[in-house]
């Protein structure tokens, strides 16, 4: 029997993957940060010194991906960042990864977080939440993180990636960024890491509950 699959979607640096972490963690159920999938995507491309906007280079990095990939240290940051964006818009790309993504939570259940997780890869998800916060706050988050990372970038040019990429992701033919009809949106932008899983949790009720450990497999 398949387990349970929870979608957490939204923009960039909202806050879905700290969330998603731990509510995987909560739930004893496997994680998988799909956004890693297009950004290593995206290295791969520029590693070959190929243009992620060109649809045949992209496609062929995607079937070419490995899990390993995902491990890789330079998979933030602004580079890093258009280059997902641009991979993403490729069919082709979102085709190739789209059976790794439904093959990921196909057994066991997981806690995915992307962009299309509830409205194509899993649009009949046990859960479904999009997470917003304002751009401003997104920048100074996303900011914060590159800071401590030791990248020196100004935050007003990480406020202008953010909302081109906003822009890119909601334009697109190809499974826009958009809520599914029956997501819950929580808006993070005034909640501490704390305060946004509360919410979480709050949302969550009674569709789901903590394994115990003999549950999970």
């Amino acid at each position: 029997m398949a387990g349970r699959i929870i979608a957490i979607d939204g923009p960039a640096a909202a806050g879905k993957g700290t969330l998603a972490r731990r509510l995987a963690a909560h739930l004893g159920l496997p994680y998988l940060d799909t956004g890693l999938l297009y950004r290593a995507v995206g290295r791969r491309v520029l590693d070959l010194g190929d243009c992620p906007s060109d649809a045949a280079a992209a496609e062929r990095a995607a079937h070419a991906l490995r899990p390993q990939e995902l491990q890789r240290s330079d998979l933030r940051g602004p580079e890093a960042d258009a280059a997902a964006a641009a991979v993403a818009s490729v069919p082709a790309v979102r085709a190739a990864l789209l059976t790794f993504q439904r093959s990921f939570g196909a057994e066991l259940g997981a806690v995915l977080d992307g962009r299309d997780i509830g409205t194509v890869v899993f649009p009949n998800a046990d859960l479904k939440l999009f997470i917003i916060a304002t751009p401003e706050a997104r920048a100074h988050r996303r900011w914060l993180e590159l800071r401590d990372r030791g990248v020196d970038v100004d935050q007003a040019e990480v406020e202008r990636d953010i909302r081109a990429r906003d822009q890119q992701d909601a334009a697109r033919a190809i499974a826009p960024l958009r809520p599914a009809d029956d997501a819950v949106v929580i808006d993070t932008t005034a909640l501490d890491r704390d305060a946004a899983f509360a919410a979480v949790l709050r949302v969550a009720g009674g569709s789901v509950r903590a394994c115990r450990s003999d549950e999970v497999r």
